[in-house]
């Protein structure tokens, strides 16, 4: 395990990209080592390596297969101190300003401009010192049942994250993929309780995903909605599967799942429209999309196993940008909005060492 991440280390000091991941659940992590610094992009998605996609996927970054050395370790026991992050400074300000922005997107539900729209914020945290390779083992430490990643470009900087979210897994023609919304922050009490504005939610999110993808696929079936826990955070999840018509391409569905209503809304071109009009700040490859791209390494046969970018951070010399949104719907109230994207931060927060205000 100390070999794998001095290669990596090595290969980081060279400014030469790379990504380290570890799937949800497994013990295995792999790297790909990109041996020059190009920025390789995907065109349509027959592609092999890592992807890594903005949310309006302008950018479709490629760390190619054969670009690459690839390594691989299995995951040892090792024990961390993790930082007490309450006493961050609160921004009041910023709360203010979520606030005002969920306000706007409830209204422009009450107007019928749409059902649903996921609004997210950027928050900055100065660090007092980061490693990459130590975070990256955090996260796995922290969140098991999650997608963890860092992903190094010198052209795109550096990005971490513990997604709980699948896009799309693809094998031949079968294909599997989710439909998670809801959020309650985990209590001590083992039953988890749901109210009807985010059980709406969930199935909005659900329908559409079943509507697009029945225009591809020659089976959909769906599974009834479960509770399911990522990291301190509850959400509501189906999961949804299927065989792809014979006509249909991988480039086709990736198309027709992103950006899903889960970190977009509902119907997607008009609450994708409020999005970029509204933030007032560029998501880049927050709630975008990444993973493996009809990748054989790890598997028998190349299939494509791709998350969304949720609970992630970028890198910029000694701060971090911790990203994080929430589904609103006419039901919203907005502090409380305000209190789940907060809850939404520890999970980068508490892998992270915060300076002290």
């Amino acid at each position: 395990m100390n070999d794998f991440f001095s290669t990596i280390r090595k290969h980081q000091e060279q400014k030469l990209p790379f990504v380290i991941y570890s799937k949800p659940n497994s013990s295995s992590i792999y790297a790909l080592l990109q041996q020059d610094d190009t920025l390789y992009k995907v065109s349509d998605y027959s592609e092999k390596g890592f992807v890594f996609a903005s949310f309006d996927e302008k950018q479709l970054i490629l760390i190619p297969e054969k670009e690459s050395k690839i390594i691989s370790a299995e995951q040892t026991e090792i024990d961390f101190n993790f930082s007490e992050v309450d006493d961050v400074a609160f921004d009041a300000e910023a709360k203010k300003q979520y606030e005002g922005l969920i306000e706007n997107g409830i209204q422009s539900i009450k107007k019928d401009e749409f059902k649903k729209v996921v609004l997210s914020r950027c928050e900055k945290i100065d660090l007092t010192d980061f490693d990459f390779a130590i975070t990256f083992q955090r996260l796995i430490h922290l969140y098991p049942s999650t997608f963890t990643y860092c992903f190094f470009h010198p052209a795109i900087g550096l990005w971490l994250g513990a997604t709980p979210e699948q896009l799309l897994k693809a094998n031949g023609k079968a294909f599997e993929t989710t439909a998670l919304a809801g959020t309650q922050k985990a209590e001590l009490e083992a039953e988890i309780s749901w109210q009807q504005k985010e059980k709406d939610e969930q199935q909005y999110v659900t329908d559409f995903i079943v509507k697009r993808l029945r225009e591809v696929a020659s089976s959909v079936e769906i599974t009834e909605p479960y509770s399911i826990k990522a990291g301190s955070i509850w959400h509501i999840k189906t999961d949804i599967s299927g065989i792809l018509n014979e006509s249909s391409t991988l480039e086709e569905v990736i198309d027709t799942l992103h950006p899903t209503p889960a970190v977009c809304g509902l119907p997607k071109k008009k609450a994708k429209a409020f999005i970029i009009e509204n933030e007032n700040y560029d998501r880049t490859f927050y709630t975008g999309f990444l993973g493996e791209l009809n990748s054989s390494f790890a598997n028998k046969t190349a299939s494509t196993d791709l998350f969304v970018n949720l609970r992630c951070m970028q890198i910029k010399e000694m701060s971090a940008l911790l990203y994080m949104g929430c589904g609103i719907t006419k039901e919203s109230v907005p502090e409380k909005e305000w209190e789940e994207s907060v809850n939404k931060s520890m999970t980068m927060k508490r892998v992270l060492n915060i300076k002290k205000i």
